[in-house]
């Protein structure tokens, strides 16, 4: 199973960004996806959760973004999208896609765990 991101980058503060995450497999197919998300960690600090949402679209937000960012899903393409606006410096850092009990089907043989996906920067400037 492959996490693929795309998105982020440079951004002055106060611009928007969006980033995309779509969970693919080159064995079998994915049969579900409990939860898709964002996590992002800072230089010199930890990991953070940012936003996560379920198949049945219940979201989890950070406090820190909440009413900035946007979770949203595809199911049908296994596709999670972090719409990102009123950027402030302190958002910059590696954003860390995330799926949690990602169920794959292989020959009728179902399997279950998360994954982490590579992560990709997002720097904003003052």
């Amino acid at each position: 199973v492959q996490l693929q991101a795309s998105g982020g980058g440079l951004v002055q503060a106060g611009g928007s960004l969006r980033l995309s995450c779509t969970a693919s497999t080159a064995s079998g197919s994915i049969f579900s996806i409990a939860a898709m998300g964002w996590y992002r960690q800072a230089p010199g600090k930890q990991r953070e959760l940012v936003a996560t949402i379920t198949a049945a679209g219940m979201t989890n937000i950070a406090d820190s973004v909440a009413g900035r960012f946007t979770i949203s899903r595809d199911n049908a393409k296994n596709m999670v999208t972090l719409q990102m606006g009123s950027l402030k410096p302190e958002d910059t850092g590696v954003y860390v896609c995330y799926a949690e009990s990602l169920i794959t089907v292989v020959d009728s043989s179902y399997t279950g765990r998360d994954y982490w996906g590579q992560g990709t920067l997002v720097t904003v400037s003052s």
